[in-house]
């Protein structure tokens, strides 16, 4: 993946997902979220606890995502709105 395609995904958001979930950095590290801003090619995510340092929220470039897992359960019809093709099983 590349950052555009992270920025992309954040920037279109699909509108019946809950702005949460987990993003793994490039270091393998785990940060879950509650919601998230964006600005330019920076990812701010607010965290659901703090992390051991009493850190609330993480600034992120794009280019730090090395992958983003959902939360929530999601209708296929969501996946196939945000262009995601073919079935669920």
């Amino acid at each position: 993946m590349t950052a555009n395609t992270w920025k992309t995904l954040f920037t279109n958001w699909p509108k019946d997902v809950q702005r949460r979930g987990v993003v793994v950095n490039t270091l393998n590290e785990a940060i879950p979220f509650k919601s998230f801003m964006i600005k330019e090619d920076m990812l701010l995510l607010d965290r659901t606890n703090p992390d051991p340092l009493g850190s609330r929220f993480i600034l992120l470039g794009f280019d730090s995502v090395h992958n983003v897992k959902l939360v929530d359960p999601i209708k296929e019809s969501v996946f196939a709105a945000a262009g995601f093709t073919g079935k669920l099983a």
